[in-house]
Parts: C-alpha cells; structure tokens; sequence
C-alpha cells in the first residue's frame, strides 16, 4: 500500500485555531485530516480560580502536559496539584476533570489520541460560555466585591437607626 507524503506541520507561538470560552481558552494546533485523526493538539487555558469542564470520561486517552502555572486535576478519585512540567494521562474511560485553583493563569498542552476532537468544540465552546460566572469559578476563589455604591446611610445605619429608638 503506497503511503501518503503528509505535509510537516508547523505551528508559531500564539497561532492555532482558537476558541474563547470565557475565563478559559482552547487553542489547536493540529487535529482532524492534519493528524489522520490519530491525535489532537491542544493548549488549554485557565484564567485564575476557573472550573474546567466538570467531571467527564470519553474513549480517548487525553494526555495533559502544564506548560504554565499549576492546574488541579480530578483523576483516580481524587484531585491533586500538577505544576508547570506535570504530565498527567486519563486512560480512556477514565472519569477526569481540571481547574485553576490559582492566582495566576495556567495552562496544559492536551493530547487526545485518537484525534477528531476538533469538531466538537463548537458546541463545547458555547456550553463554556453559557456558563453562569458563579459555576465557571473554583471553591477557593476570593469572593467579588459588588459593585453596586450603597446608599447614603446604607443599611448598616438603618439597622442601627431602627435599633436605637
């Protein structure tokens, strides 16, 4: 069987085909008639304090490699801290989820083998934004300050107003 001349693939930093998805984005850099579908490339980042996907489980092995930051990872029942230069790999069928329970922005390089994963991230994307800010943000993210002005003699001074008569 005569084998196919595939065309070397290069990729610039800051290039791919990205996807915004709120506090997170994906970028690809090869998936789909690039890969013969045998795998997909893909960086994925986290914004401070950003819930990933929940926790899910597909055919595909994801291979995840953390290229900045530290992400938290849910696989084998648990979660656990992977620092920048941490390889963590979900075995198909492997219930897996990750996060940023950071200050600071992480990233992971994702490896899913087989590939063809591209094509979901449409409707992957609009799940992502469509997300609630309030379930998009981690356990340990510092509460937001509201940005509504109180009233003139807001209602610290009203309760204190009707308590002293």
């Amino acid at each position: 069987m005569p084998r196919t001349q595939r065309t070397p693939i290069i990729v610039p930093p800051d290039e791919g085909r990205a996807y915004a998805m709120g506090p997170l984005r994906a970028v690809f850099k090869a998936d789909g008639a690039e890969t013969r579908k045998r795998y997909s490339i893909s960086e994925w980042w986290l914004e401070p304090y950003t819930r990933g996907p929940g926790a899910h489980s597909h055919d595909e092995d994801d291979v995840f490699y953390v290229i900045e930051g530290t992400m938290s990872f849910f696989i084998g029942g648990s979660w656990l801290d992977a620092p920048k230069g941490s390889l963590v790999i979900a075995p198909g069928g492997t219930p897996h989820d990750f996060e940023n329970r950071t200050a600071k922005r992480a990233g992971a390089l994702n490896l899913s083998v087989p590939g063809g994963f591209e094509p979901e991230m449409s409707g992957i994307a609009a799940w992502f934004r469509a997300r609630p800010e309030a379930d998009a943000r981690t356990e340990n993210a510092p509460r937001k300050a509201t940005s509504k002005p109180r009233a003139r003699g807001g209602a610290r001074n009203s309760f204190a107003r009707k308590t002293r008569r």
